[in-house]
């Protein structure tokens, strides 16, 4: 079940691309060539990730962030804060900590159920807060909405309610 899940999610990836691919040679167009391919993939991987800009600086925004994904009955099970370990390493980078997000609720549903444990990797959700070098915070997230959908079944119903009750802990935070 789990391995047919995987093939659906490769196959409509590659579905994508020979579609791409498709509608370029019946277009008279020549196969897309590797940068042309590179930009196609490009574009593929940014749908899979969503970006808001802040109205509120950087330490603003966390603790907006944190009162929200609690006033949602969330739990932020971990943050880890980059601008820090990679100083420890002689790295300087701008403000950005990744939280990681869990609903007991649905992490529970999914993680019963041996077929679903597959997508235990995208486990806890992840949302990170990070400072641009225009100086605006910005908050980012998978497209769970999007990734959700391949799978079907109990994955993708948990998947897409976890996605749209994350969306609007970020809407909470940027209001």
């Amino acid at each position: 079940m789990k391995k047919r899940r995987v093939l659906l999610v490769m196959g409509l990836l590659v579905a994508v691309l020979l579609t791409g691919s498709a509608v370029t040679l019946a277009a008279g167009h020549e196969q897309p060539d590797e940068e042309q391919m590179q930009a196609m993939m490009a574009a593929m991987v940014q749908d899979m990730l969503l970006e808001d800009r802040s109205p509120y600086d950087f330490a603003e925004t966390v603790e907006r962030f944190e009162a929200a994904v609690a006033d949602a009955g969330w739990s932020v099970v971990g943050v880890q804060d980059m601008q820090a370990i990679l100083a420890g390493h002689g790295h300087d980078v701008l403000p950005l900590s990744v939280f990681s997000l869990c609903s007991s609720k649905y992490s529970a549903e999914l993680l019963q159920y041996d077929d679903e444990r597959i997508v235990s990797p995208f486990m806890p959700c992840r949302v990170s807060i990070y400072e641009k070098s225009n100086g605006y915070t910005y908050v980012a997230r998978m497209n769970s909405l999007m990734v959700a959908q391949p799978f079907g079944g109990v994955i993708a119903d948990v998947m897409t309610v976890a996605a749209e009750e994350t969306e609007e802990i970020i809407a909470n935070t940027l209001q």
